[in-house]
Order: structure tokens, then C-alpha cells, then sequence
């Protein structure tokens, strides 16, 4: 009777986990249909024909790159238009200021509570960020000849105050499903922004092959070079160096323990897609600067029209943006002085390195070396394409960035169902065990 009525207990614990899951999918699911839902919601007072002349005049700059990041909004003037990018912004100033003022250092170390001041410091970062950039689209509106209806600062007031909105429910959207959801939500959000445009992407590219636009070659090897991407991407991202660690042997009464070798990994890619979208970011920043001026003249407009996609200019400052915060966010995610501490204080070793500083340093060596080659795969996998893609009139969102985006995101949300899914396995064995015991 008891081994019975254990059965049904420890299942049902397997199955109350894996129902927790399907809950946290499709509440993630539902939260991503919002967002998909809100970027077709139009801001007021915009002439929907004079919007269609003036995105379709300036796909091939900077503003395709925004509304790559904004999912769209961008081309429907929507209130979503600013998307997720004035938080990314105020990520990026947030953990510069991690890695050189003291105050943000001591926050970092103070575990939870200080978790909690960073991200209220990043959210106060991102609406006062808003505002500005919301301002300056509003000014930039009004700008061009016949797109708002009825100009003037009540349709500034509105058209900020719907930015700004928009952008902190984008945030708040993010928020709630990295913590009732699976997966990271601002990635998510961005993720299903670019997955939502693509299958229009390549309708419309397989259209400009049919009209001869484009010759039917570069149609094939846009594709093949997709598909070459896709599957370098998964490689570079699944690859380790793994550092072998030995445990010294130690006798407690008359049993022997340790003894027995592990193996500390470290990616290739330790960034991830970060460095690829804050380097996007920084190159959107003149866009929204230049969104106040009045001239066509002016230094930053010469600056923007310069970046545009395939530009020397743009290639230039993109992989620079990119190596620099594959090294800089390295250096904050993973500390090879606190990793090495950890190993000694549990009398792990690296075979032939002495614990201690010169473990420290060797993690470091080695880590260095690792980033160089990370760093530089991003930069290949962002920056080929977009040089095939700038000389012919093929979509965005068919670009390295929106593919390094779309597949590194969709392995680390499979990898965290997979991880929710091993932990309700393991819970339902311990469960059953002690039962059985």
C-alpha cells in the first residue's frame, strides 16, 4: 500500500513543475502578443501617407536599424516608436559607472539590495533618456513637411508623453517576464520584434528576385549565407574551453574523500549578444541628437547620413563598439581573482598552476585570449552581411545583427526550459526516494 500511494504523490510533484512551466510559456507568450499588439498602435496626429514616403526614403540608414530594434514601430510611428533602446542606453551608462566610480562598485557587491538600487537607478536612467529621445522625435516630426496633421507643443506634449509611456510599459513588459516567465524578457522582447518582421523580409526579398530587382544569384546566396550564419553562430556559441581542476584527496576517519577532477568551462563567446546590441545603441545615439536640429547642414546630420548601413564609417565605429563591450562586459560578468579565491578556498587546483595569484592570472591569460576570438566572431558574423545587404535592396531584418539576435536568444530561453524541466526530473526523483526510504 505505501509503495501505492507513493507513486501518485511524487508524480504528481513532477507534474505540479512541469505545469508551473507550460504556465511561465504561455503567460510569456501572452506578454509578447501585448507587445506585438501595441506596435501597431499609432501615434496621434500623423499623416499615415506622409510616414510611408519619408520610411521608405531612409530604410538603408540608422532609422532601419531603430526599427529593427523597435520591432517595426518605427515605420508604423507607433507609440512603442523609441522601443526598448532608451533602456539599453541607460544600461550601458549604468555599468560604466559599475566598472569606474566606487559608489556603483560597493552597490554591485552588496547582493540583493544592491541588485535592487541598480535596476531603480537603470529605470530612472531610462525615463529621463525617454524624454529626451521622445522629445526629439516629436521635434523631428514636426520637422518634416506635411507629416503631422495639426503641429505645435500640444502635439510635442502628447507625442513625448506617448514615447515615454510607451517605452517604460515596454520596460515594465520585461520586467514581468523575466520574473513570471521564461527567459530573459528585454531579450525576448527584442527576439520577437525581429522574428515578427523576418518572414516579410524574405517576401519581400524573394519578390525583388521575382521582378529581377535582384538577380536570382543573390537571392540564393543571401540564403546560403543565412543558413552558413545560423549554423557558425550555433557552434561558436556551444563551444568551451574547459580548464581541468583536480581536488586533493583527504582521509576522515577511515574513508578517503576527493580526490576526483571537474572541469571549469568557459564560453568563447562569454558576452553572448550583448556587445552586438550595445554597440547599436551607441550608433543610434546621433539619430536622436540630430532629431533637434532644424538644419540639414548641421555637423550631425552630416554625421548620421555618413552611417548609414554598408558605410566605412558605420563599419568602423560598429566593430569597434562591439570589441569594446566584449571586453568590458567580460570583465563584469566574470572576476578570475573571485573564481580563483573560490577554487583554493575548496582546495581546487589547476594542474601544473600554483593557486592563488598565478591561478588568477592564468584564468585571466586565458580568458583574454578567448574574448579576442568571441569578439571577433561577432564582429564577422555582424558586419559580413550587412556588406552584401548594403548594396543590394534587401530588408534589415535579414542582417547579422537581427540573426545573431533572433538564434543566440532562442538557445539560451531552450536552454532555460530544458534547466526548468531537469529541475522538476530531479525534484520528482529526490521526492520519491526519501518515500521510498
Amino acid at each position: 500500500m505505501s509503495n501505492f500511494s507513493g507513486t501518485p504523490s511524487s508524480g504528481s510533484g513532477f507534474f505540479s513543475q512541469s505545469n508551473d512551466l507550460t504556465k511561465r510559456i504561455f503567460y510569456t507568450l501572452f506578454i509578447l502578443i501585448i507587445y506585438r499588439f501595441c506596435t501597431y498602435v499609432p501615434i496621434p496626429g500623423i499623416d499615415p501617407e506622409s510616414l510611408k514616403n519619408l520610411i521608405s526614403g531612409n530604410e538603408r540608414s540608422l532609422l532601419g536599424m531603430f526599427n529593427l530594434f523597435a520591432g517595426g514601430s518605427v515605420s508604423r510611428m507607433a507609440i512603442l516608436t523609441l522601443g526598448i533602446m532608451p533602456y539599453i542606453s541607460a544600461s550601458i551608462i549604468i555599468q560604466l559607472l559599475t566598472g569606474v566610480t566606487e559608489y556603483f562598485k560597493n552597490l554591485k557587491n552588496q547582493g540583493e539590495y544592491g541588485r535592487q538600487k541598480i535596476t531603480q537607478y537603470t529605470r530612472y536612467g531610462t525615463v529621463l533618456l525617454a524624454l529626451v529621445q521622445g522629445y526629439g522625435v516629436a521635434v523631428s516630426l514636426e520637422n518634416s513637411q506635411g507629416l503631422v496633421l495639426d503641429p505645435g507643443l500640444y502635439f510635442r506634449f502628447v507625442t513625448t508623453v506617448t514615447l515615454v509611456t510607451g517605452t517604460v510599459f515596454i520596460m515594465w513588459l520585461g520586467e514581468q517576464i523575466t520574473a513570471r516567465g521564461v527567459g530573459n524578457g528585454i531579450s525576448l522582447i527584442i527576439f520577437s520584434g525581429i522574428v515578427a518582421e523576418i518572414p516579410g523580409a524574405l517576401a519581400s526579398t524573394f519578390e525583388l528576385g521575382r521582378t529581377g530587382a535582384i538577380s536570382s544569384v543573390v537571392v540564393l546566396s543571401v540564403l546560403i549565407l543565412l543558413l552558413l550564419a545560423i549554423y557558425f553562430i550555433v557552434f561558436v556559441e556551444r563551444a568551451q574551453r574547459r580548464i581541468l581542476i583536480q581536488y586533493p584527496k583527504r582521509q576522515m576517519g577511515n574513508k578517503m574523500f576527493g580526490g576526483e577532477a571537474s572541469y571549469l568551462p568557459l564560453k568563447v563567446n562569454t558576452a553572448g549578444v550583448i556587445p552586438a546590441i550595445f554597440a547599436s545603441a551607441l550608433l543610434l545615439l546621433p539619430i536622436t541628437l540630430s532629431n533637434f536640429s532644424t538644419s540639414t547642414d548641421s555637423f550631425l546630420f552630416s554625421i548620421t547620413s555618413l552611417l548609414g548601413q554598408g558605410k566605412p564609417l558605420y563599419m568602423i565605429f560598429y566593430a569597434a563598439g562591439i570589441i569594446f563591450f566584449s571586453f568590458f562586459y567580460t570583465s563584469i560578468i566574470f572576476n578570475p581573482v573571485e573564481t580563483s579565491d573560490n577554487l583554493k578556498k575548496n582546495g581546487g587546483f589547476v594542474p601544473g598552476i600554483r593557486p592563488g595569484e598565478k591561478t588568477s592570472e592564468f584564468i585571466e591569460s586565458l580568458l583574454t585570449k578567448l574574448t579576442v576570438i568571441g569578439s571577433t566572431y561577432l564582429v564577422i558574423i555582424c558586419l559580413l552581411p550587412e556588406v552584401l545587404i548594403a548594396n543590394y535592396p534587401i530588408p534589415f531584418y535579414l542582417g547579422g545583427t537581427s540573426l545573431l539576435i533572433v538564434v543566440v536568444v532562442a538557445m539560451d530561453t531552450i536552454t532555460q526550459i530544458q534547466t526548468r524541466l531537469m529541475s522538476a526530473q530531479y525534484a520528482s526523483l529526490i521526492k520519491k526516494t526519501k518515500f521510498s526510504k
